[in-house]
């Protein structure tokens, strides 16, 4: 069997590049595989360390490269890409992977099961009918404006606009065909989506550290069961802030010489988690007054200090720091610190 001491492997569609190396300055092994002879090619070596971009389909070789007796490492591309000597090509990406594995500062990502990834994208295709049904609102909010028809914000009130264009007959038929069709649009969506949820939920309440998520004000189900399998190990995090770090929650640093400059949060990270989770934090902010603890003090102590908004972000980054100390130590969100007064 082939022997080396670690692979790197620049990852595509059907053509993989691999970067193997024999010993510390010694022969390297630069190749160019099918899909087919990547299973042949690794499974004829001897179990070492592979290198890999998180990206598309990498979870997955990770899963079966693991299955063959490999160590497998996920590196997010913007850490490789220092590594890069000069040009863009496949075989060079493949040695960049190939060192970059090797660096004792280089940061990892979880690899993630198949029901992980199965989750998230129940989230992902929730979302992305959350912005079908938006786009079809306000295209029959449009449609019907230059028609008179107007009701007031809100996915609420789309029933009172469909029902008005239905009883008003000066309206053509040719627009009320097109209310129709974008009506039945739209009660398509919001069945597929109620599906989906419920899905949510199931997913949910199997898993155990999603449930203990479930608990903290502000989360829900959804929030949970979306952190819980874009973070199989709360480990890799040495605090909950370098969690909320990774979520692009904390403050955008421009510091030399010394002095610190903070400015706007990063904006790293994944988009729809930060998303969630600000949506959850401005949801909390307006029954604040109704409780109790230091949660809630602390929530009323910044809205007098703070705009709104940028209590929400706060309020986000506090919920980020709390879900990975639930998420590591497997305690219950202590209820007292947000309870009913």
């Amino acid at each position: 069997m082939n022997k080396f001491i670690r692979i790197g492997v620049d990852l595509a569609k059907n053509y993989f590049q691999v970067h193997a190396l024999e010993s510390e300055g010694g022969g390297v092994v630069s190749r160019k595989l099918t899909r087919a002879k990547m299973f042949t090619f690794f499974s004829a070596c001897e179990p070492c360390l592979v290198g890999m971009e998180a990206c598309g389909s990498a979870h997955y070789w990770a899963r079966e490269l693991t299955a063959m007796g490999h160590e497998v490492k996920l590196m997010p591309p913007s850490y490789v890409k220092p590594y890069v000597k000069r040009g863009k090509n496949d075989a060079v990406d493949a040695e960049a992977c190939c060192e970059g594995v090797s660096r004792p500062t280089m940061r990892f990502v979880p690899v993630k099961s198949a029901e992980q990834q199965a989750t998230l994208m129940l989230h992902r295709t929730r979302e992305q009918l959350t912005k079908q049904r938006t786009m079809n609102v306000n295209a029959l909010r449009g449609h019907l404006s230059e028609l008179g028809l107007v009701v007031a914000k809100g996915i609420e009130n789309v029933k009172e606009l469909i029902a008005m264009a239905g009883d008003d007959d000066r309206l053509p038929k040719a627009a009320k065909a097109c209310v129709t069709l974008i009506a039945g649009q739209i009660d398509a969506i919001d069945a597929s989506i109620r599906n989906l949820e419920k899905e949510i939920r199931r997913a949910n309440a199997q898993n155990q550290t999603s449930r203990l998520l479930d608990k903290i004000p502000g989360v829900g189900a959804i929030i949970a069961s979306a952190i819980s399998a874009s973070l199989p190990d709360p480990g890799v995090f040495k605090s909950g802030r370098d969690f909320a770090a990774f979520l692009g929650l904390t403050p955008r640093q421009n510091s030399s010489g010394g002095k610190d400059k903070l400015g706007g949060i990063s904006k790293q990270g994944d988009r729809y988690l930060r998303k969630q989770l600000v949506l959850g934090a401005t949801s909390l902010l307006r029954v604040a007054a109704k409780h109790k603890g230091a949660l809630a003090d602390w929530i009323v102590a910044m809205l007098a200090r703070k705009p709104r908004r940028h209590v929400s972000v706060a309020l986000a980054n506090k919920l980020a720091r709390i879900i990975w100390a639930v998420a590591s130590t497997g305690e219950l969100f202590r209820e007292e610190s947000f309870a009913r007064a």
